[in-house]
C-alpha cells in the first residue's frame, strides 16, 4: 500500500457512499432509514451498529446477515459510507449491518479497530434472535475495511474476552488492503504496539479462511493487486475459496483516474456495476441470498 494512502482517507464516503436498545440517529434517507442500536461502548465511546431491514419474500424463513465496514486508512470514514452497499444487500435479502469502529487518532490504533470489529460480529450473533436473522453472517469491507474483517479470520481478534467464533462465514472484499506486511502508513498506526506482519491478513490465511471474493483495480497503488493474489494463491493453496474480479485499467475503488488514486476518484461505471454483480453472485452460489 502507498503511504499516500492517508490521503485518500476523506475522498472515499464520495465514492462509496450489548443490548438491543436503539440509539437516536439523524435520518440519512427521507425513507427507510436503518435502525441504529449501540454493540459496545470502550473509553467513553459507544460505538453504533446501522440495521437495514431486508426484502423478505418469504416470512416463514429467517434471513441471513451482512455486517459492513467503511474504508478510510484506519483513520477516517463513518458506517453511512456504506449505506448504499447496506441497502443493496438488504434489497437482496439480508439484514445489513453498517458497523462503526474506532479512527486511528490519538492512541488509538488499527489493532483497537479490529477488536471493535470482533465484538461487532459477536453482537450481532448475540442478538440474532432480536435483529430477525439466522445467525449466519457475510462480511463486507471496503479498503482497511477489508483488512479488519479479514483479519478477524486470519489474524484473529486481540482480546481473549471475545469468544472464538466471531468472525463472518464468507467475505466480500472491495479494494481490500490484504497484505499490509510492509506498508509505511499501516506500520505508524500501530504506533510501535506490533509488527505490520502481525496484522497482515496474508500471511496468516488458515485452512478455515472463509469463502472470499474481492474486486480490484489492476492498476490500484494504494491497495495494489499483488497483496490480494497472494491472499488468494494461499486460501486456494489451502483447499479453500478465493475469487478475485480483476478490472483492468482502474485503481483504487476502480478509479479511472490513475494520476491521482488517493483523492478525485472518478469509479469506471461499468468496472463498478460488475463488481456488485459478482458479490451478489456469490453470495447467491453460498446460499446466503435466494436465485432470482
Amino acid at each position: 500500500m502507498n503511504v499516500m494512502f492517508g490521503s485518500v482517507v476523506l475522498a472515499l464516503g464520495f465514492v462509496l457512499t450489548g443490548g438491543l436498545a436503539p440509539v437516536r440517529t439523524a435520518q440519512v434517507a427521507p425513507t427507510d432509514p436503518p435502525r441504529a442500536y449501540t454493540y459496545r461502548e470502550t473509553e467513553g465511546q459507544s460505538l453504533r451498529a446501522f440495521v437495514f431491514a431486508p426484502r423478505r419474500d418469504d416470512a416463514r424463513t429467517r434471513p441471513n446477515a451482512i455486517l459492513l465496514f467503511h474504508g478510510g486508512g484506519w483513520s477516517a470514514g463513518a458506517p453511512d459510507w456504506t449505506f448504499e452497499a447496506a441497502r443493496r444487500f438488504a434489497d437482496a435479502g439480508l439484514v445489513a449491518i453498517a458497523v462503526q469502529y474506532r479512527l486511528s487518532e490519538g492512541s488509538v490504533t488499527p489493532i483497537d479497530a479490529l477488536e471493535d470489529v470482533c465484538a461487532a460480529f459477536e453482537w450481532a450473533r448475540r442478538q440474532s434472535t432480536g435483529l430477525e436473522f439466522s445467525g449466519r453472517i457475510a462480511g463486507y469491507g471496503v479498503s482497511a475495511g477489508g483488512h479488519l474483517v479479514a483479519a478477524t479470520v486470519t489474524v484473529g481478534c486481540p482480546s481473549d474476552s471475545l469468544t472464538a467464533r466471531v468472525g463472518p462465514e464468507a467475505l466480500l472484499l472491495w479494494s481490500p488492503a490484504l497484505d499490509v506486511s510492509e506498508d509505511g502508513w499501516f506500520f505508524r498506526k500501530l504506533q510501535g504496539r506490533a509488527a505490520a506482519a502481525a496484522y497482515s491478513p496474508a500471511a496468516h490465511v488458515r485452512a478455515s479462511t472463509p469463502p472470499t471474493s474481492i474486486v480490484h483495480g489492476d492498476r490500484d497503488t494504494l491497495t495494489p493487486l499483488a497483496g490480494a493474489r497472494r491472499y488468494c494463491d494461499r486460501v486456494t493453496a489451502l483447499g479453500g475459496l478465493c475469487e478475485l474480479n480483476v478490472y483492468a485499467g482502474v485503481g483504487h475503488l476502480l478509479t479511472r483516474n490513475l494520476a491521482s488514486q488517493e483523492s478525485d476518484f472518478d469509479p469506471d461505471p461499468a468496472a463498478r456495476a460488475d463488481g456488485i454483480a459478482k458479490h451478489l453472485l456469490f453470495l447467491r452460489k453460498l446460499r446466503f441470498v435466494a436465485s432470482q
